[in-house]
Parts: structure tokens; sequence; C-alpha cells
């Protein structure tokens, strides 16, 4: 039977737990999405200016500097980017679920403290909690889902993590719109208290749901590892299927400790390519938010404000209900077309679309070169969404070994959260006038670009094809395939299958990797 993907369901047991298991870690993205989408309307909001502001314009209005909306804005990535590495070091302690119900509590306190902060210093802080919790949480999804999602819908699936992304934004974009006109300051706390509630679903969540099989066996609970297998394959723990995938993930994790004890440095290594692996992904991370798409989602509704559109928050509405229509067909295209050619595409789409809206906004100013800017970014967005936005977080949570997979999954989402800090911390320097200021503006989209084509040689170059590949059959790729641009015509030969049975009909470890495994 056809999914729709062009691949096979499996002809035992049921796909659907699996999926809903991963699927509700989606979201995490929810909390990632909502706050950078409800700081973008926060700060531009009058009332939040009325509080916050320590300076005023010539006609009394206050504003805040380019120094404290790189505070506010850049503060929360300082926070994800320590939380992600710290998951480097603790992710193998808890598990996956408890780090995920550490990272809704870590991150409901930076809640509170922002809701009941009056000036900028306290309102910082909880920023600053709250973007460790995020952090946390943005390290371990991608790895939980990739582990409990089955590899013929894996990419779909971890691509709906930034699906949920995309939602958030939306959900804050509506949310701030509404509140936007208040004189009290539910203008702005209402749209920081709903966090409460996305934090609260994704706990409630996480604590009924099971933990990764790939975890047990790393843990060497293989009991615990069984049930797991179980209950996302809906069978019994002791049916054959459940075996043979519990044979698999050992016979694959045996081997590779077969190279000896793991530990941090080994993310560093050339045992099994993982360096390679790490800088890859680092990059294709790091290229994500140098395409620009913070900018617009962090300062977008005050640079349309600046760039005279009469609505900026609808217009940070529209380019939001762009983000989410557009990233379904990505995450169908992913498993359709793959990984490299979607990265490809996008990265070419976003380059040409961002040099037309630097071109146009250094060229003419009137009402219709701003359409023809809004409509370009929404152009440049759709780019975006369907391409760099999922496809991203689907090669960091399949690329790694298992034996390093939290570790390097966590260094790759810190790679991601630097960048992140740095282009929100930057960005007011670079785009607003003013002493000490560059006051690029629209011409901030030239450097965007640039980047757009820089990831298309890059990709190219560098990027493998992992598509419809088990998180086992992935390291064999990087075993044996010497160069990114002919990993699309890669075929496992270590793969479950018919040969790889003896006549018992048990799986035989030795055709799964070489190494004799004993049997569970």
């Amino acid at each position: 039977m056809k999914f729709g993907l062009n691949v096979e369901k499996p002809a035992q047991g049921s796909f659907w737990p699996s999926i809903i298991v991963a699927s509700f870690a989606c979201f995490g993205g929810i909390l990632y999405g909502y706050d950078t989408g409800s700081i973008s309307g926060i700060i531009a909001m009058d009332h939040f200016k009325h509080v916050f502001a320590t300076n005023q314009d010539a006609s009394g209005n206050p504003f805040l500097t380019s120094s404290q909306k790189s505070l506010i804005v850049s503060i929360l990535s300082a926070g994800t980017t320590i939380g992600s590495f710290s998951m480097s070091f603790v992710g193998e302690i808890f598990g996956r679920r408890i780090n995920l119900i550490i990272g809704c509590a870590v991150f409901a306190l930076g809640v509170a403290l922002q809701s009941a902060a009056s000036a900028i210093p306290l309102f910082a802080v909880g920023r600053f909690f709250a973007g460790l919790g995020l952090g946390f949480i943005s390290a371990v999804v991608p790895l939980y889902q990739s582990e409990a999602a089955p590899k013929w819908i894996r990419g779909s699936i971890v691509s709906g993590y930034q699906w949920a992304i995309t939602i958030g934004l939306l959900i804050a974009s509506i949310v701030n719109n509404s509140t936007q006109h208040r004189t009290d300051t539910g203008a702005y706390r209402i749209p920081i208290g709903i966090q409460f509630a996305w934090g609260l679903i994704l706990a409630v969540g996480m604590a009924i749901l099971p933990e990764s099989p790939r975890y047990f066996v790393k843990k060497g609970m293989l009991d615990e590892a069984r049930k797991s297998l179980g209950r996302l394959s809906s069978l019994p723990p002791d049916h054959e299927f459940v075996s043979e995938q519990l044979l698999e993930i050992r016979a694959n994790y045996e081997y590779e400790l077969s190279f000896g004890s793991t530990g941090f440095i080994h993310c560093f290594t050339n045992e099994g390519r993982q360096l390679y692996r790490l800088i890859v992904v680092t990059t294709v991370q790091a290229l994500q938010q140098l395409s620009g798409i913070n900018f617009i989602f962090y300062y977008g509704t005050d640079f349309f404000q600046k760039s005279g559109i009469t609505d900026p928050f609808i217009i940070g509405l529209i380019t939001n209900i762009v983000n989410v229509v557009m990233t379904p067909p990505g995450m169908y295209a992913v498993e359709r077309i793959g990984r490299r050619k979607l990265l490809l595409v996008g990265a070419i789409g976003m380059c040409a679309a961002e040099y037309i809206v630097a071109i146009v906004g250094v060229s003419v100013s009137s009402v219709v070169s701003n359409k023809v800017l809004i409509a370009f970014v929404c152009m440049y967005i759709s780019f975006f969404a369907s391409t760099w936005g999922p496809v991203a977080w689907v090669v960091t949570g399949e690329t790694f070994s298992l034996r390093t997979r939290s570790k390097s999954v966590a260094l790759c989402t810190m790679s991601n959260w630097i960048w992140n800090f740095g282009i929100g911390f930057a960005t007011p320097y670079m785009v607003d006038s003013g002493a000490g200021n560059a006051n690029l503006g629209p011409k901030v989209f030239f450097i965007w670009g640039t980047f757009c084509l820089v990831a298309v040689a890059f990709v190219y170059l560098f990027v493998f094809e992992t598509k419809g590949l088990s998180l086992e059959e992935v390291d064999e790729l990087y075993e044996k395939v010497s160069s990114a641009r002919q990993s699309s015509s890669f075929v496992p030969s270590h793969a479950l299958s018919e040969d790889a049975k003896n006549a018992e009909g048990v799986v035989d470890a030795e055709k799964l990797r070489g190494v004799e495994v004993e049997h569970v």
C-alpha cells in the first residue's frame, strides 16, 4: 500500500502511533515561532514603548533605541544558544522526553518574568530564561522525531517542526494585531502570557508519550526499547517485527561501539566521517539564518513601518500566512524530491527575490515600490518556507550516528541559535539610521541574497541526499559514498530485507553490519 509519498507502508503493525508521537513533538515549534513573532510586534507597540522606552523624539513620542531593541530581541537567542549547548552534555542523562519537559518548565519561568516586568532589565532576564528553555526544546525535538518516526515519512514529520514554527508565528501575529491598540499593559502582556499554554500542552503530552527506543538501546535498556518499539508500531513487544527493528538498531550501535567508547570529542573525529557531518549540518543551520528570515520575523513590523507602509501589522500578518501556507508543500516534497534538490531550488529562489527587494528598495520610493517590496518579500518567504525552513531541520535530525547523535544535534542547533543571536543583535545597527548605525535599510537584502548564493554552492558540493534511508542506512551512506554529488544514487546494502534473514527467519546481524550481535 502506498502512503502517497512513493514509499511502501510496512506489512506488519501500524505506522500511525509513531507518526502521531513524532508529530506531537512538533508542538515545540509553536513555542519557538510564537515567541519570535510576538516580540516582532511587541517592540512596535505604542504602549510597550511608553512603558519600556527611555528616550523621546522631537515630538515627545517614546522610542526604543537600536541598542534597546537589539538587547530585547537578541537576549533570547543568547539563552537558546546556552540551552542547546547544554543539551550536548545532559542530553543522554534524562532522555528525550524528560529534557523536553525540563525545557518547558524553564521556558515558563522566563514567560513569568517577562509578564511581571515593567523595565527592560527584568524583561531581558525573562527573555534569557525563556530562551534557555527554548534551547533545550529546539535541540531535542528534531532528535526525538527522527528517532521515533518511520523512515518512509521521517522527513515530512521532522519538517513539521518548521511548520509548527510558522503556525506559532501566525498565531503571534494575529494576537499582536488584536492587542496592539490597547492602552494598558494588556497590549503586550496578553501576547506574552499566552505562551504559558503552549509550554503546558507540550509538557503534558511528553509526560504521556513513549521515550525514543534508540535512547533505550544506547542505555542498554533493551526491555524498555522493546516496549517503546511495540507502542510505536502497535505490536506486542515480543512480535517478530519488533525484534527485527530492535536488532537492527542494536547491531548498528554495537558496530559503532566497536570503534571505542563514545564521548564529546567523537563528534569531532573522522571515524564514520563524524566531523564532516558536523561541519556540513552546522553550516546548513548557519546558512538558514543568514538567508535573513529572522530579519523579517524579528524586525519585519518595524521595518515595514519605517518603509512607509501604512499598516505594518497587517503586512506582518500576510507574511506569516504565506509562511504557514507554503510550508506543507515542502513537507510533501522533501520525500518526493529529496533534501538536496529542495535546498538548491530554495537558495536560488530566495537569492533572486531578495536581490529584487534590495534593488527596488534603493531605486524607487513610492506606493508602487512598496507593493513590489511586499510582493517579493512574500515570494522570498515562500521559497524559504517550502525549502530551507523545514529541510534544514530534517538534515539536522537524520545525519548523525547514534552514539554521537544527541551531542551533534545539540551542537548544530547551537549553530542555528548563535547566528540567530548575531543577526538579532546586529540588525538594528545595520538597518536603522542615526549615529553609529549603518543605515542600510532595504540594502540589507543584498547581504541576505549573497549568502543564499553561497548556499547554492555549498549544498551542491557538500550536502548528502538521505531521502528514504533509515538512520542506520545513513551511516552506511557516509561510509561508502565519498562525494555528495553521488549520494542520490546510493543503494543501501545492509537494510533489513528477506535476503538478510537466516533459514529460521531470524535477522542475521552479520549481514546487517558485518559484526556479531547477540540475538535479542
